[in-house]
């Protein structure tokens, strides 16, 4: 493995991130942009993603809809080669089952399961090349949640889908052990975007009661940050990693512990 003067570089490697326009993934857009990565912002809100490329540079934006094949066929043209495929992108919902409609479950469904399936096998490609160009083999990360890991109240159709992005990984890891890294990474609450949607769609009224709430079920306290979970991401995407496959990570404040 060749050594770097700071650990976790990705010089040299290009990265496209799902969603990553907001939240969690412009985080990571910022931390891969960092490491020295060129990266391909991929998000349903090209406007966003082309400002937030403007300002990194060595980043392009591209116009992907995870639901859409045409779309994400148009983004696979557009990307020449990729080493890491982040699957970030990914939407919410609350009720138990008995409110939790059809169609807002094929809803979820649409966008966390098949969203991350379609653009995993339309990468894949791409990713399994990669080895070709590195001493690396290529990487995907999907962003997950603790909701696939532990069951919580009035949250049932979003832990069924981030249940499955788990199980997908680690089919994938098994199916391609030599020449592929798939991974997840299982946030607790974090200060995004969607949660702020969250708490201004289902409890206008009592915001501030229940992002108290929100902070005490994790023991450490408070949300995490975007910041911390992009953090976790490029170690997985990194050569340091190069032993890490089929894993979940999880960053959760001590949430899945307690």
């Amino acid at each position: 493995m060749e050594e770097h003067s700071q650990p976790f570089r990705l010089d040299d490697r290009i990265a496209l991130i799902t969603g990553g326009a907001s939240g969690i993934g412009e985080a990571t857009v910022k931390e891969f942009n960092r490491a020295g990565a060129f990266v391909w912002i991929a998000d349903v809100n090209l406007p966003a993603a082309e400002a937030l490329a403007a300002s990194l540079g060595r980043a392009k934006a591209v116009a992907l809809d995870v639901t859409q094949p045409a779309s994400i066929a148009a983004a696979v043209k557009s990307v020449e080669r990729l080493d890491i495929l982040v699957n970030n992108a990914g939407i919410g919902h609350v009720g138990s089952i008995e409110h939790t409609e059809p169609d807002d479950f094929d809803r979820l469904i649409n966008v966390n399961v098949r969203g991350v399936y379609l653009v995993t096998r339309a990468f894949l490609p791409h990713v399994l090349a990669a080895q070709e160009r590195h001493e690396a083999v290529g990487t995907i990360v999907n962003i997950a949640s603790v909701s696939g890991l532990v069951g919580i109240k009035q949250r049932f159709a979003y832990c069924t889908t981030k249940g499955a992005v788990i199980a997908m990984t680690r089919q994938l890891a098994v199916e391609y052990p030599k020449t592929l890294r798939v991974n997840a990474v299982c946030p607790g609450t974090v200060e995004t975007p969607f949660v702020e949607e969250y708490l201004e769609k289902f409890h206008k009224e009592n915001k501030e009661e229940t992002r108290a709430e929100l902070r005490a079920r994790q023991p450490v306290g408070r949300l995490g940050r975007p910041e911390e979970i992009a953090s976790a991401v490029r170690y997985l995407a990194s050569d340091e990693a190069a032993f890490v496959s089929g894993t979940v990570f999880t960053i959760d404040g001590g949430w899945t512990a307690a």
